[in-house]
């Protein structure tokens, strides 16, 4: 008499083990579910900022540049004042060497009357409101987001973090020209 075969170990009755590579992409999945990219979870405050990139034309390297640029000093303590001298002065270079290109021989009054009045205030806050920075910049509520000093400060606070995101003032002044053409643009059109 013949005895029954044996009957297979629970391992033998095992499926085998997947191979490795479906393994990897199983885990890779349950990681990428558990943990999204930063750029999926964004705020409206980053939606703001990145359509503002867009509308100057300049997208930042070290976006928390433009973040401090974009709140005002009522908002926060980590604001844009100190980018906002940096901005100015570059603003004001960028008018007086156009100027100075424009007329070699121009009296110093008038190459500092063409920096002042384009990077002046009502020219400033101008610029700000077309590129949409009244929607953008943080503020406290007891704080108008639309004050012509309150824009002005924060697209000058811009100009002063293109310059440092760039390693230059050469940015900030295109992104100064760019902004000031298009409100000057603008303001014509508007006076037709």
């Amino acid at each position: 008499r013949t005895s029954p075969p044996p009957k297979p170990s629970r391992a033998a009755m095992a499926p085998p083990p997947p191979p490795p590579a479906t393994l990897a992409a199983v885990l890779l999945l349950l990681v990428s579910v558990s943990h999204p990219p930063a750029s999926a979870s964004s705020s409206p405050f980053d939606a703001a900022l990145a359509a503002l990139q867009g509308r100057i034309g300049y997208a930042f390297r070290s976006p928390d540049l433009l973040r401090r640029a974009m709140t005002h000093a009522s908002y926060s303590r980590e604001n844009g004042r100190a980018l906002a001298v940096l901005g100015l002065a570059a603003a004001e270079s960028a008018a007086a060497l156009r100027a100075l290109a424009a007329d070699r021989d121009a009296p110093a009054s008038a190459v500092s009357r063409a920096a002042r009045d384009a990077a002046g205030e009502p020219a400033c806050a101008a610029a700000g409101a077309r590129a949409g920075i009244p929607g953008v910049v943080r503020v406290a509520g007891s704080t108008k987001a639309s004050a012509p000093p309150v824009v002005c400060g924060a697209l000058r606070a811009l100009l002063g973090a293109v310059a440092v995101d760039n390693g230059t003032a050469d940015a900030a002044a295109e992104v100064f020209w760019r902004l000031h053409v298009v409100t000057t643009a603008t303001a014509a059109a508007a006076a037709m």
